[in-house]
C-alpha cells in the first residue's frame, strides 16, 4: 500500500488526510503539538465562521495578488462544498447577517470531534509532539518526539504547517528554516494598526465605531472596527490591513479616512447640523442630531483638532472625513493570520515543490493572504484538497 506523511494538523493537512485515506493509501498525520487543530479550535470559541456565501467572482477577488493562483483550487472546491462537507458531519449550517456561514452549533469542538471519528474511521493515523526537523540525507522525513528522534519514509508528503501569526497554538513559522530556498519573509495580515492617540482617546479602548467607512486611496470599506490603546482593530481594519501594513512599510506611516456617517450625505449632515445648539455642548448636539456616540465625537477631535468647526457644511465634511496618521502595524504573533511563507513560484500547479519532488504544500504556509470572513479556512480546505490530488496524481 502506498504511503503518504502528512506534516501539519491543521485544516489543510486534516482535509488532505481525510481526501487520501478515502482513495486507499496509508495516511499517518504528524504535529508538534499534543493535540491536532488548535488554532481551527481557537478561531471557532467566538463562532467557527466556515466560508462566505458571497458571489464567487467577489469571493476570488478578497485573495488580492494571489486570486488568479489560487482561483482553480477555489473552484475545484468552492464554499458550496465545504459547507456540504460539514453537513455531511452532521453539522447544519446557516448564513448569518454578514453573510457570514457558520455551523449551527457554532463552535469548533462538536465538528472537530466528527470529523476526527471519520478520520479513525479511515485508519489515518495521528502522531502528536513530533516536530518536523527537515529530511535525512537520503530523503527520509525527519522528527524530534519526546521519544528520540524518528526517520520516517513515504512515497509522497503534504506539508500543511500553517503561518506564523500564532505561536503559542503550534504555528510560529519556525519550519521557513528548512525552505529557506522557497520561502517569503513572514508578515502580519488581518492585523491591528498603530495610532499616537492622545491620553483622552485611549481611555475609550475597547468602545466599537459601528457602521463606518474606511477609505485609504482608491479603496473604501464598510464595517465595524474598534478602539484599542494602540489603535484600531477590527473586521473594517482588517479587510484593508494588507494595503495599509504594506503603504506603512513603503513610507513610514500612511493616512486612513473613516467617515462615520457613510449613510448620510454631506447635505444631509448639513442640514441636521444647522439646526440651533443653544447652550449646549458641542458633544450634545452631536449626540442629539446625529446620534454620534462620545467615541465618536473624540475621534473627530483627534483627527481634526479639538476645536472642531463650526460652520455646519465644515463640520459635516469632516464628519465625512475624518484622517488619521497611522504610524504602525501590530506584531507578527498579535495577527490573526500572515502574509509570506512558500512562494506560489516555489510550487507547480498541483502545490509540489519544485525542487522537492512528492512534497507537497497547503494551507497558510502558501504565501497568500485573505480578510476574516471565511475566506482563510476556505483557501486551506481547498489547497488541502489539491495538494492531496496532486499527491495521489503522482502516486497513481
Amino acid at each position: 500500500m502506498r504511503t503518504v506523511a502528512v506534516v501539519g494538523a491543521g485544516p489543510a493537512g486534516l482535509f488532505a488526510a481525510e481526501r487520501l485515506a478515502q482513495a486507499g493509501l496509508k495516511v499517518t498525520v504528524f504535529d508538534r503539538m499534543p493535540s491536532v487543530a488548535r488554532k481551527f479550535l481557537m478561531a471557532g470559541r467566538g463562532g467557527l465562521n466556515l466560508t462566505h456565501s458571497e458571489d464567487f467572482e467577489a469571493f476570488v477577488a478578497r485573495y488580492g495578488g494571489a486570486a488568479g493562483r489560487l482561483r482553480p483550487y477555489l473552484e475545484r472546491f468552492p464554499p458550496a462544498a465545504l459547507i456540504a462537507w460539514a453537513e455531511g458531519l452532521d453539522q447544519p449550517t446557516f448564513v448569518g447577517s454578514s453573510g457570514r456561514v457558520f455551523p449551527k452549533a457554532l463552535k469548533a469542538s462538536p465538528l472537530l470531534r466528527a470529523w476526527l471519528a471519520r478520520l479513525a474511521e479511515l485508519g489515518v493515523e495521528v502522531r502528536p509532539r513530533h516536530e518536523w526537523r527537515g529530511w535525512t540525507d537520503d530523503g527520509a522525513l525527519l522528527f524530534q518526539a519526546p521519544d528520540g528522534r524518528h526517520e520516517v519514509r513515504c512515497d509522497a508528503v503534504v506539508l500543511a504547517l500553517g503561518g506564523a501569526s500564532w505561536p503559542k497554538l503550534g504555528t510560529d513559522g519556525g519550519w521557513a528554516a528548512l525552505l529557506p530556498e522557497a520561502v517569503a519573509p513572514f508578515r502580519p495580515a488581518n492585523v491591528g494598526v498603530d495610532v499616537t492617540w492622545s491620553p483622552v482617546m485611549q481611555g475609550f479602548a475597547g468602545q466599537p465605531l459601528k457602521g463606518i467607512a474606511l477609505t485609504h486611496g482608491a479603496r473604501t470599506v464598510r464595517g465595524e472596527a474598534m478602539v484599542s490603546r494602540y489603535g484600531l482593530e477590527g473586521g473594517a481594519i482588517y479587510a484593508i490591513s494588507a494595503e495599509l501594513r504594506d503603504a506603512i512599510a513603503a513610507d513610514g506611516s500612511t493616512v486612513l479616512a473613516i467617515d462615520l456617517r457613510p449613510d448620510m450625505s454631506v447635505g444631509a449632515l448639513t442640514s441636521r447640523l444647522a439646526k440651533p445648539q443653544g447652550a449646549q455642548s458641542l458633544s450634545n448636539h452631536l449626540r442629539k442630531v446625529l446620534k454620534l456616540s462620545p467615541v465618536e465625537t473624540n475621534l473627530l477631535r483627534e483627527a481634526h483638532g479639538k476645536a472642531l468647526p463650526v460652520e455646519p457644511g465644515a463640520l459635516a465634511r469632516a464628519i465625512k472625513a475624518a484622517p488619521l496618521r497611522l504610524i504602525g502595524v501590530q506584531r507578527l504573533d498579535r495577527a490573526i493570520s500572515s502574509a509570506g511563507g512558500v512562494r506560489l513560484d516555489a510550487v507547480d500547479a498541483e502545490l509540489m515543490l519544485k525542487d522537492r519532488p512528492g512534497v507537497f504544500v497547503a494551507g497558510e504556509m502558501l504565501d497568500w493572504e485573505a480578510p476574516t470572513g471565511g475566506y482563510l479556512l476556505q483557501a486551506s480546505f481547498a489547497t488541502g484538497l489539491a495538494a492531496a490530488q496532486g499527491a495521489l496524481a503522482r502516486l497513481t
